[in-house]
């Protein structure tokens, strides 16, 4: 805010042209117009900072109770303009132009072991030359000790410095006097001070992250500092998200621990941020992501696997206590993961809930599911353009539900599509192959159909009494 003197020896000078006015009107206008856009200017710079720091003062002494969350996070729709926080650059070099994805890491000094290092080390070696130029690395030295800063920088810059030059790897640090308060805050959960004190600055240290990484890249993965990649994790990561275009989401999953591997697309990182510095000391980043997902009308979590992303630290960063949690779904090297092009999916089976005929079709950790299936029900996808398919693969069932199996069925393709009541629908079809104890796959089709195909289906052969799991459609193309 304007200080109360500096606002008064403005209104004195106005007032001294009170007098000129009938002689220099449009002079007494230029000056009352710069006044007032200078005052204009002023509060739009600290109208962000000053707006968070009023929300935080009233969360502070209101329970985040549903209510409460909805109403406030009205004013939250509205925050889409960046933090007013200076950084400072401790190793950054300018980008040339934009990225495909930004990876973020906050850390802090550990008591025990420290695996920044490593981690920075294991997302370029799993990234390909090609790769490298699509990403940029964020590292947020968030601990307020200066001399822990200057031994880590001095660390990343001779372990990194061709990375930090090519602009792939920046490392920047909030300064403490842009934080919050941190001491005497609610003790939701029974949780100790302590741990309310370092859970609540650890979600101001990823909101200041978020908002420095909101132009950097059209897409932003948070890791944590102690955690392995996958080799190209990028390019699986690519291929996701183009297999949901068209699709809204607000964040997919990676893995499925803690806040490692949570992607969201740049223009939501603002909101993001804001909506952590709102409620830093109500409860831990992972849980508060779960509300901003939901608020943004995603309902359900969209995970995929295998998982990209490992957590590789024994010890925490608070208090250095034991953290042996693993992903179990991580795969080091994952199995080439299929592309699935763009399609629309159908079929007269008699679905079960919401476990619609798109869920064997994505990347999701999820399945269609349909009652029991009769003798010539089909399952078809029909995809946007004519494709050459190298291979096909399709898993019915689930370990829990290990005999909701396609017992007897063929798998065909086709060509030649047209238009039936503006619907599209292919016209002739080829029988690949039958399915075996519930899966179907087949390799070289691009060797055995002599066609571009625009048609893919799943045909029952025999009525059978178990309902139907397709728990996965994958294809490649050429």
């Amino acid at each position: 805010m304007l200080k109360f003197h500096q606002v008064k020896h403005i209104f004195d000078i106005l007032d001294k042209m009170r007098c000129l006015r009938k002689r220099s009107t449009v002079s007494f206008l230029g000056v009352l117009v710069i006044f007032l856009l200078f005052m204009n200017l002023y509060i739009e710079d600290s109208y962000v900072m000053e707006g968070d720091k009023q929300i935080l003062r009233e969360t502070s002494t209101h329970q985040l109770s549903p209510e409460h969350y909805m109403h406030t996070f009205k004013d939250l729709s509205n925050f889409s303009g960046a933090l007013n926080v200076t950084y400072r650059y401790l190793a950054v070099m300018p980008l040339q132009r934009k990225r495909f994805l930004t990876i973020g890491l906050s850390s802090v000094r550990r008591k025990k072991g420290s695996y920044l290092l490593e981690t920075i080390k294991s997302i370029f070696e799993q990234s390909s030359y090609e790769e490298l130029k699509e990403i940029s690395v964020v590292v947020h030295l968030a601990d307020f000790n200066s001399s822990w800063r200057e031994v880590m920088l001095q660390d990343i810059t001779q372990k990194f410095a061709h990375h930090i030059i090519a602009g792939r790897l920046m490392v920047i640090h909030a300064p403490e006097e842009y934080y919050p308060i941190l001491s005497g805050l609610k003790r939701n959960y029974n949780d100790p001070e302590d741990r309310v004190r370092f859970r609540s600055k650890q979600n101001v240290d990823y909101a200041f992250l978020l908002n420095f990484c909101a132009n950097i890249s059209y897409y932003y993965v948070m890791l944590e500092d102690d955690v392995r990649c996958s080799k190209n994790f990028l390019t699986a990561i690519k291929k996701v998200i183009a297999s949901l275009e068209g699709t809204y989401w607000v964040t997919l999953e990676f893995s499925k621990l803690g806040y490692i591997g949570k992607l969201y697309h740049s223009h939501d990182l603002p909101r993001l941020a804001h909506f952590l510095l709102m409620f830093y000391q109500e409860m831990p980043c992972d849980w508060l992501l779960t509300h901003f997902r939901s608020l943004l009308a995603q309902k359900n979590v969209i995970r995929f696997k295998p998982s990209l992303f490992q957590h590789m630290g024994y010890y925490s960063s608070y208090k250095g206590t034991e953290n042996k949690l693993k992903d179990d779904d991580f795969e080091e090297e994952p199995f080439d993961l299929p592309d699935n092009p763009p399609a629309s999916l159908y079929t007269n089976m008699s679905v079960f809930e919401n476990y619609d005929a798109s869920k064997a079709y994505s990347s999701v950790d999820d399945y269609f599911w349909g009652k029991p299936p009769s003798t010539g029900d089909v399952f078809v996808i029909i995809f946007e353009k004519p494709i050459v398919i190298k291979r096909i693969k399709v898993n019915t069932g689930t370990e829990d539900r290990q005999n909701d199996i396609l017992h007897h069925g063929a798998l065909d393709v086709g060509g030649n599509i047209r238009y039936f009541k503006q619907n599209r629908q292919c016209v002739t079809y080829i029988k690949l192959g039958e399915f075996r104890n519930g899966n179907f796959e087949v390799s070289d089709v691009n060797q055995k159909i002599p066609f571009d195909i625009h048609c893919m289906r799943i045909y029952v052969t025999k009525t059978q009494k178990e309902w139907l799991i397709i728990r996965s459609i994958s294809i490649w193309t050429s």
